[in-house]
C-alpha cells in the first residue's frame, strides 16, 4: 500500500468561555475539565451530576414515543390470543443483537409463540425481503416486528399487511418521503414524533419496547435490564452517538457486560483475551467484528443462536464459529483492499476527484464496507465501494467528517434501486447499466456540495493543557466523562513547546516513537506515538507540539499516565 497517510490540520474546538468560567466556580475541579463538560452542552452544576452521576431512572418513559402505545397493545393481544409472531432483524450487530432482546423477551412470557427472521445477506439482501415476508404469511404468522430495519420497505410492508401479517417497525434509519403502511411504527425520527432522543441505535429501540412491554405487563425492571450488555454492543458497533439516552444505556450495559455479562458476552470476552474490565471500544475493536462476521462471512443466525443460547458449551461452540468466520473476513478484506489500493494508485485522475468509487464484481460483498472504512485512511475522500449481488452492482459508502453521503446520495436516487443509511455510512443497489452515470453523478454531487476543507481530515482539539496539569487527580476525574463515542470522544489535548528528555524519545519497531519529554519547567512526561516514526526528526529539531489522548500503562506491576500520541509538529 503505497499511498501515504493524508497530513492533518489542527483544529481547537471553541468553547464559550464564559460558561467554562460559570462551570469551574459551581464545580471547583480543573478549568480543562469544564471546558471538556461545556464542549458536550453541559453548562450548570446539576446538569454535570446527571452527566458524572447516570442512573438508569433517567431514561425517558418509551410510551412517549409515537406508536409505542399501539404497538404494546398488538404485542400483548397476539401474545394473549397465541398468535404466531416473528421477530425480523437485519444480519449486523444492531440488528441480531436486536432480535436477541426481543426474542428472548417475549419468549420469557408464558404461552408466547415467537420465532425470528434474518435475511441472508448475499440470498435477500438489505431490510426487509420478499422471502423474509413470504416466510411468515406461509407459515402463519400473524404479527411481524422488525428490528433495525423496515422504514423504507413501503411496498413489502404493505403485501405483509396485505396479506394478513401486522407489522410493528422498529427502526431508527432515517425515513424517507413514505411511510410505509404498517400497523405501527417505532422511530424517533419520523414526523411528529415526540421522543426527546433522536439517536437511539435499533437495538435501542427494541429496548425501549421491550421497557414499554414490561410496564404494560407490570414485570421487573429486571427482566428488561438484564439485555443492557447487547445494547450497549450494538451502540458501539452501529457507531451512534454515545449521548443523552445512548450514554445511560452504553454506561450501564458496560456495568452488565463487565460485573454480570450474559453468557454469550462472557464467551465473547473470554474467547477475545479481555480479562480486564472492558470499555465501549473493546466492543467495538474486540467483540463486535466478530459478531458480524457471521452475517458478513456466512449466515448471521448463527450470532442470534449464540444469543439466546443457555447452555455454555454450545454457547463456545457458536462462538468459535464467529472467530473462524472473522479470521476467513480479515483475509479477504486484506486482499480487497490491496487490489483496491492498486487501483488507485494507477489512477493519473485521482489527485482531482473529490470522490471515490470503486468496482469490481468478484468482490466479496460481506467486507466492502470495511474496505471503503480503510480507503479513508488514505485518500480521505466520500468512498464508495462497490461488487456484484444477485446479478445487481451494490455495496457500501462512508465518508468523511463533516459530509453527509446520504444527503449525497439522495441526488441520484433516480439512478439506484435500493439505498438507505446515515450521515457517514450507506448501503447502495444501482439500478441495471446505471454505474457510469452513477460514478459521474455522484463526483459532480460531492463537488458541488463539499466544503474543501473537508478533504483534509481535522484532528479536532478539546482543550490546551500544561503538563504540570496532568495528574492522577485530573486523570480520575477524566474516567468518568466516559464511556466514550461519537459526540463523546475521548478528549484530545494539545501540549506546546515541549523538548526531547536526554535523547529518550526514540523510534520504536520501525515504525513507531516512544517519546520521553519535558517542558521549560522541568516536567517530564512519557507516551507512545503509533505509526509516527516520518515525524521523529520534528522531536530532534528543538520544541515540537504534542496532540494526544491520556490513558494508564502498566508495566512491572505499576501504573503511570502516559500520553498517546496522535500527531506531532514542530512547535508553533
Amino acid at each position: 500500500m503505497a499511498l501515504p497517510l493524508v497530513n492533518r490540520r489542527w483544529v481547537l474546538k471553541p468553547a464559550d468561555s464564559r460558561k467554562v468560567d460559570d462551570l469551574h466556580q459551581a464545580l471547583q475541579i480543573h478549568p480543562v475539565l469544564c471546558r471538556l463538560l461545556v464542549l458536550r452542552g453541559i453548562d450548570d452544576y446539576e446538569a454535570a451530576r446527571r452527566f458524572f452521576r447516570p442512573e438508569l431512572g433517567m431514561l425517558h418513559d418509551p410510551f412517549l414515543m409515537k406508536g409505542m402505545d399501539k404497538a404494546v397493545a398488538r404485542i400483548t393481544e397476539a401474545v394473549e390470543w397465541h398468535e404466531r409472531i416473528l421477530v425480523y432483524g437485519d444480519y449486523d450487530v444492531d440488528g441480531t443483537t436486536a432480535v436477541a432482546v426481543m426474542y428472548s423477551f417475549l419468549r420469557q412470557r408464558e404461552g408466547t409463540n415467537v420465532s425470528y427472521y434474518i435475511p441472508h445477506r448475499y440470498r435477500e439482501g438489505y431490510g426487509i425481503s420478499k422471502q423474509g415476508v413470504d416466510f411468515a404469511i406461509d407459515n402463519g404468522y400473524t404479527l411481524m416486528i422488525t428490528l433495525d430495519c423496515g422504514i423504507k420497505s413501503v411496498d413489502l410492508i404493505a403485501y405483509a399487511q396485505s396479506k394478513g401479517v401486522d407489522v410493528i417497525v422498529c427502526d431508527h434509519h432515517t425515513p424517507g418521503a413514505q411511510i410505509p403502511p404498517a400497523y405501527a411504527i417505532l422511530n424517533p425520527k419520523q414526523e411528529d414524533c415526540l421522543y426527546p432522543y433522536k439517536e437511539l441505535s435499533g437495538c435501542g429501540i427494541g429496548f425501549k419496547l421491550i421497557s414499554a412491554l414490561a410496564t404494560a405487563w407490570k414485570l421487573d425492571n429486571s427482566t428488561v435490564y438484564q439485555y443492557l450488555d447487547l445494547v450497549a454492543t450494538s451502540i458501539a458497533a452501529d457507531i451512534v452517538p454515545v449521548d443523552g439516552e445512548n450514554r445511560l444505556l452504553a454506561y450501564f450495559g458496560l456495568s452488565n457486560a463487565n460485573d454480570n455479562p450474559s453468557l454469550s458476552i462472557k464467551t465473547l470476552k473470554d474467547i477475545s483475551g479481555l480479562s480486564k474490565r472492558i470499555c465501549l471500544s473493546d466492543l467495538v475493536f474486540a467483540i463486535g467484528p466478530k459478531i458480524n462476521a457471521a452475517g458478513r462471512m456466512d449466515d448471521a443466525r448463527k450470532a442470534v443462536d449464540m444469543f439466546i443460547e443457555q447452555d455454555p458449551g454450545k454457547i463456545y461452540a457458536l462462538a468459535g464459529e464467529l472467530i473462524s468466520d472473522n479470521d476467513e473476513r480479515k483475509e479477504v478484506d486484506k486482499a480487497i483492499t490491496e487490489e483496491a489500493m492498486g487501483i488507485l494508485e494507477g489512477d493519473p485522475l485521482l489527485p482531482r476527484k473529490v470522490s471515490t468509487v470503486l468496482y469490481r464484481e468478484n468482490w466479496h460483498k460481506g467486507v466492502v464496507g470495511i474496505v471503503a472504512s480503510r480507503l479513508l485512511d488514505y485518500c480521505y475522500r466520500p468512498t464508495i465501494i462497490l461488487t456484484g449481488s444477485s446479478g445487481k452492482i451494490s455495496g457500501s459508502a462512508r465518508s468523511v467528517q463533516g459530509f453527509n453521503v446520504y444527503e449525497a446520495l439522495c441526488e441520484c436516487a433516480d439512478l439506484l434501486e435500493n439505498f438507505g443509511g446515515h450521515f457517514y455510512a450507506a448501503g447502495v443497489t444501482l439500478k441495471d447499466g446505471k454505474y457510469g452515470e452513477f460514478v459521474q453523478r455522484f463526483e459532480e454531487v460531492v463537488s458541488r456540495r463539499i466544503d474543501r476543507r473537508l478533504l483534509t481530515p481535522e484532528i479536532a482539539i478539546d482543550a490546551d493543557i500544561l503538563l504540570e496539569d496532568i495528574k492522577p487527580a485530573f486523570y480520575n476525574i477524566l474516567k468518568q466523562f466516559a464511556p466514550f463515542g461519537p459526540t463523546n470522544m475521548r478528549p484530545v489535548f494539545r501540549v506546546r513547546h515541549v523538548w526531547d528528555y536526554q535523547n529518550g524519545t526514540r523510534i520504536v519497531k520501525d515504525q513507531h516513537i516512544r517519546f520521553s519529554v519535558h517542558n521549560r519547567r522541568g516536567i517530564i512526561m512519557e507516551g507512545i506515538g503509533f505509526r509516527l516514526a516520518d515525524k521523529f526528526s520534528y522531536t530532534q529539531a528543538g520544541p515540537f507540539d504534542i496532540v494526544f489522548t491520556l490513558d494508564e500503562n502498566e508495566f512491572n506491576g505499576n501504573t503511570a499516565l502516559q500520553m498517546r500520541v496522535i500527531d506531532i509538529l514542530p512547535a508553533q
